[in-house]
Order: C-alpha cells, then sequence, then structure tokens
C-alpha cells in the first residue's frame, strides 16, 4: 500500500488519532478536550473544547519567525497597482480594521457583511472579523441588490462594510448604489455601512448617520492593538451563502478550528506548499476557494498569498504568467473556464515567461475537460492537477496529494479520495456500490471532516433535510454530483443530480433564476435548465411561457422581450445568472401529475437522446421545444 493510501485508510479507521495529530499544526489557546463529538448524528463538533483564533493562526503566530516576510501582495491590472504587506505590516492593518469595527459595537458572534471588490481592505476586513469573534459573511460583487438583501435579511449583520466600486475590464461596478438598495430592500438592515472609498465613483453620497468612511476613521485608529477573542473550536467563523433548489439561498456555517486544521493540512499535503513560498489563487475572496486559499489556507501556513485583481487577458493574456514569474509562485490555483479561455489566446504568452518556480497549477470549480486538461499541461510544462470540492465542504473532497507521494495525473479526473473523507460512490436505485466504470451518486458516510460546513445558518432542519435524505435508508451526506470510477480507483465527476448548475464555477440554482424571470409581468411559466458551454462549462437557458403572446408574435417583439426579461434577471440576481437565451414557447414538457421535464428539455438543449417520454402529458411541448431551439 502506497503512503497516500495508507494516510487515508488511517484517516478513516483511526479517525480521532489521525485528526489529534493533524491539529498540532495550528495554536491553541487552550487544548482541546476531544477530538470528535459524533453524539448528534449528522452534526459533527470537532475539538471540543479547544480555544482558537483564525486571524491569530494566519497572522500573530508568524511575527516572531517571519514578521518582515511579504504575506499579502496585491496586485490590480485594473488601477495598474502592486503593493506589498509583510506579516508585521498585514498585522497592523488588520488591528487598525479591528478597532474600527470594534468601535460599531461588533463583538463576538456578532454577523458582518462583506461586499468588497478585490482590494486589501477586504481581507483587512475578514481577518479583523475573525480577530474579534465576529461572523463574516462575504457577498460576491457579482450579486445584484436583491440577492444580497436575501442574505441580509438570513444573517442579520449588525455592519456592513463595501467600497464606493470595483473594477472589471476597465468598467467601474458602482458598489454603493446597490448596497444601498439592497439596504432598503432588507427587512433586517445593519445599523451602519462602512465605506472604503476608493475614488472611482465621484458621484456616491453617504447616508447621514448610516454610512462610515473607513479612511477617516482608521486615522483615528492607527496604532491600534486589539486582543485576540479566543473561540471554542466549534463557535461559527462564517457564513457563505450557496445557491440551491429552492430560490432561498442556504447559508453554510464554518466552525473555527476545525477549519484552521483542515487547512494547515491541506497547505502541506495537497498543495505542497512550504511556509516562505508564494501562493497565487485568482479566484474571488466572495466565493470558498478565495476564503481558504486566497485568505486563511496561505497565511495559516505562513506563506505570501497574490490578491489580483483583474482579468486573466488584460492587459493580455500572459498576465498571469507574469506575475508567476515575477514573484516566484510555487503554487498555483485556477479554474477550467479560466482555462478554456486562456486556450483561446496565442499560446507564445505561455513561453514569454520564466515558469521554473511553479511546481503545481491546481484546477476546480467545474468539471474540467481532458482536452482542457491535456493542452494546459503541455503548454505549462508542469503538473496539472484537477480536484474537486464544494462551498459546503471548504477543502478538496477529491484530488491527487503531491505533497505526501508523486502521483500520475489521469486527463479529466480529479483523483482519489482525500483523507477524512469516506467516499462512497452509490447506485441512485438502491443506494449499493457502483462498481468500476458505473456511473453513481458521489456521497460521503458521515461524520464530515474538518473544516466542512457544521450546519446551514439558523437552520439544522435544513442541513438535515437538504443534504443527508437523498438516500432515506442510510444517512449519507450528498454531493449532488454523478461520478464514475474507472479500475485504477480515479473519479471522474459527470455533472449535478439537482437543479443547480455550475457556470464558469459559480453556482446558480435554476429556481432562483426562474423566479427573477417570473418578476416580468408577461411571465406565466418559465423552465431554466443548464446547457454545456465550451467556455464556461454550464450556462443557463430558460424556456418562458408568456401572458400576452402577441408581445412575442415577430422576430423584433421576441427579441425586445428577450432583452426586457435578461434585464429583469440582472436586476434580481446580477449579469453572473442572465441566461444564454430566452426561447418562448406555449407550452412546456410535463409528466401527467405536473412534474417539468428537466433532463429532457437538457438533453434536447444539448442535441441528445431525451429518455423515456411515456409520461409526457401533451408530445405537441417537445415539437415546440425542438422548433424554439432552432430560432
Amino acid at each position: 500500500m502506497g503512503a497516500y493510501a495508507d494516510l487515508h485508510r488511517r484517516s478513516i479507521t483511526d479517525r480521532e488519532s489521525f485528526w489529534a495529530e493533524e491539529a498540532q499544526r495550528i495554536h491553541w489557546h487552550r487544548p482541546f478536550d476531544q477530538v470528535l463529538d459524533y453524539s448528534r448524528p449528522p452534526f459533527a463538533k470537532w475539538f471540543v473544547g479547544g480555544q482558537t483564533n483564525l486571524c491569530y493562526n494566519a497572522v500573530d503566530r508568524h511575527l516572531a519567525t517571519r514578521g518582515d516576510q511579504p504575506a499579502l501582495v496585491y496586485i490590480s491590472t485594473e488601477t495598474d497597482t502592486e503593493k506589498s504587506y509583510t506579516y508585521n505590516e498585514l498585522h497592523d492593518a488588520v488591528n487598525v480594521m479591528a478597532s474600527v469595527i470594534a468601535a460599531q459595537g461588533v463583538g463576538r458572534g456578532d454577523r458582518v457583511l462583506l461586499y468588497m471588490p478585490m482590494i486589501p481592505e477586504a481581507v483587512f476586513a475578514m481577518l479583523a472579523c475573525a480577530r474579534l469573534g465576529a461572523v463574516h459573511s462575504v457577498v460576491f460583487g457579482g450579486f445584484a441588490a436583491a440577492s444580497c438583501a436575501a442574505r441580509i435579511d438570513d444573517a442579520k449583520p449588525k455592519l456592513m462594510i463595501t467600497a464606493d466600486a470595483g473594477l472589471r475590464g476597465g468598467k467601474a461596478i458602482h458598489y454603493k448604489p446597490l448596497v444601498d438598495e439592497a439596504v432598503r430592500l432588507a427587512k433586517h438592515p445593519p445599523r451602519h455601512v462602512l465605506v472604503v472609498n476608493r475614488g472611482i465613483d465621484k458621484e456616491w453620497q453617504p447616508v447621514p448617520g448610516r454610512d462610515l468612511l473607513y479612511t477617516a476613521l482608521a486615522g483615528n485608529h492607527a496604532g491600534a492593538q486589539v486582543p485576540v477573542t479566543w473561540l471554542e473550536s466549534s463557535e461559527p467563523s462564517y457564513i457563505l451563502y450557496t445557491s440551491g433548489t429552492t430560490g432561498k439561498p442556504k447559508g453554510v456555517q464554518r466552525d473555527t478550528g476545525g477549519y484552521a486544521v483542515a487547512l494547515a493540512g491541506s497547505m502541506q499535503h495537497i498543495y505542497d506548499g512550504r511556509p516562505g513560498e508564494t501562493m497565487f489563487t485568482t479566484s474571488d475572496v466572495g466565493w470558498v476557494v478565495g476564503h481558504s486559499y486566497i485568505v486563511y489556507g496561505p497565511l495559516i501556513h505562513g506563506m505570501t498569498t497574490i490578491l489580483y485583481e483583474g482579468l486573466p487577458i488584460r492587459p493580455d493574456a500572459g498576465i498571469w504568467w507574469k506575475i508567476v514569474a515575477d514573484h516566484k509562485v510555487n503554487v498555483m490555483f485556477s479554474s477550467p473556464t479560466a482555462a478554456r479561455v486562456l486556450k483561446k489566446q496565442d499560446p507564445a504568452y505561455l513561453k514569454k515567461y520564466d515558469l521554473s518556480s511553479l511546481r503545481h497549477l491546481f484546477l476546480a470549480g467545474e468539471p474540467l475537460d481532458e482536452p482542457t486538461h491535456r493542452w494546459l499541461h503541455d503548454a505549462v510544462g508542469k503538473p496539472v492537477i484537477d480536484h474537486y470540492w464544494q462551498t459546503e465542504t471548504g477543502w478538496p473532497i477529491l484530488s491527487l496529494a503531491p505533497g505526501i507521494e508523486p502521483a500520475q495525473v489521469k486527463y479529466g479526473s480529479p483523483g482519489f479520495p482525500v483523507y477524512g473523507y469516506d467516499l462512497k460512490l452509490l447506485r441512485e436505485a438502491d443506494a449499493t456500490e457502483a462498481g468500476p466504470n458505473e456511473k453513481g451518486v458521489l456521497t460521503i458516510a458521515p461524520p464530515l471532516p474538518p473544516g466542512c460546513m457544521t450546519t446551514v445558518w439558523g437552520d439544522d432542519a435544513r442541513f438535515v433535510e437538504t443534504y443527508f435524505r437523498t438516500f432515506p435508508d442510510q444517512l449519507l451526506y450528498a454531493t449532488f454530483d454523478w461520478g464514475v470510477r474507472d479500475a485504477d480507483g480515479y473519479t471522474f465527476i459527470l455533472g449535478r443530480t439537482d437543479d443547480v448548475i455550475n457556470v464558469a464555477g459559480h453556482r446558480i440554482g435554476t429556481r432562483e433564476i426562474e423566479e427573477a424571470v417570473q418578476a416580468h409581468a408577461n411571465i406565466a411559466e418559465v423552465a431554466v435548465v443548464g446547457v454545456a458551454d465550451a467556455v464556461k462549462g454550464q450556462m443557463p437557458l430558460a424556456f418562458a411561457v408568456v401572458r400576452d403572446a402577441a408581445k412575442v408574435a415577430t422576430e423584433a417583439g421576441r427579441v425586445a422581450q428577450e432583452q426586457e426579461i435578461l434585464a429583469t434577471v440582472d436586476r434580481q440576481l446580477g449579469g453572473i445568472a442572465r441566461p444564454k437565451r430566452v426561447l418562448f414557447v406555449t407550452l412546456l414538457p410535463k409528466t401527467r401529475s405536473g412534474k417539468l421535464l428537466r433532463r429532457s428539455l437538457q438533453a434536447l438543449a444539448e442535441g441528445r437522446d431525451p429518455g423515456d417520454l411515456t409520461t409526457i402529458e401533451d408530445p405537441a411541448a417537445l415539437e415546440q421545444i425542438r422548433n424554439a431551439l432552432l430560432t
């Protein structure tokens, strides 16, 4: 048995001993009394009684040995700015931010909602919340006001932190008006909004009595030293919202101690990073990858982390590789969508820069197709490791582990189960183990390992009902992904089992999009499905039944109506959820019991066999779908 296989086996059969050893990677203010409390399945509590703090582990404990080492390097090709912060400087900046936040009455257990562009203050704010024991909830800056308001009402934050604007491709995205609208729509608005003024939006106005200007307050709190709030291991560190099969987003709740331990081990075992080295993760702090592998993971491990504001092709398609060369990046983490974008560019950009420092390039976010995997592997000349995980897990489920032993990359596969995960690939019909090369549902036998979600924020029942009821006779966590395992044990991800689609690594519930489309006055009924897209993996496609058919009777009318509906989705959810097309029909294919035949719709849209259609109530609906797809 190889070194990794042995490690994985021990993590399942000798769980408590294994994780007790892993827990020594972080600082404990008070040692834990119990490794695992699993007295209330499927809820797991790790390192019970232990007291620790994410900010202390990411910043303070490094000051004595690497205070002058760069901790955070901020690079913006949008503003042509580059700034480096040592661990000492990061410590100072986080303390100032923490002092400002604390002055607004924020303390242990209070929520702070961040709606921020990719700027250093976003990282300072996350770490400052962790320092204070406050629970941060970062909302991706691409979400519209209504989506942001829904998250405000669920988290009920005492404070919100934003900026005047973000930038993407040279175009300003005005954050402050979106925040103003979100706060107006919210039933539980925050008492204060802290604004980082970048000077991009010259028109924004503070709301008297509510809005606070960060720069002015930071000056008043210069030199502040804020004591660390030590949290019991299971106390929440943050909430991160993810789409579900209902319109209401789910607040993934993360603990403190288990998350710190899981990240610390993954930095060595999986990413093969070493303290003092540099990691470049191309995600956004609004997503789980940004939380785990821009902010917390690399800093806990004593590495330098790069925060990049910009596109992969601006000023040209060599910018990421220039960053790797300039900053001697050792570990890089990106997405299949980004790889497919770069694949369309001039390959000379990949040969232009010295990539000798780079050991591995990791990709995650959506399934990686074999041709793109092979192309990038050959183009970069370094191992490209696809790996698989979810917002819910916070760190990888499937991967190779080059930090433990060299492993053979198999194109299109994210590899093997990660230590700590008791993975089972089960037949949908009877929940028995799928055989080699047989499709099954990817599940995890609980307890979930440290670092995974502990519950849905404020809703334990939803946690159980959503994730542990796929197989009624067995208590198993469902990933909602199909997979297949080959004879060598490599797993391949085949796509979702539910109605969540993956657009460029961003999970969006089709129900959310349907609700946004139906907000348009002329929509009577709609079905949204995810269809394969060459660059983004999947894109939403909407089939809509209108109330007034006369408005879509002509080509000009259909175009005008489609643009109105897309604008409605933009307002409700943001451009990230915008359907690729809105196709107009008078019937949607349903069973006699009224169930929408989504999988058949998706198959037709992708030019595949729609399967058994004997249950359809009105076969004419299919003909309408086929005709609509030809327009």
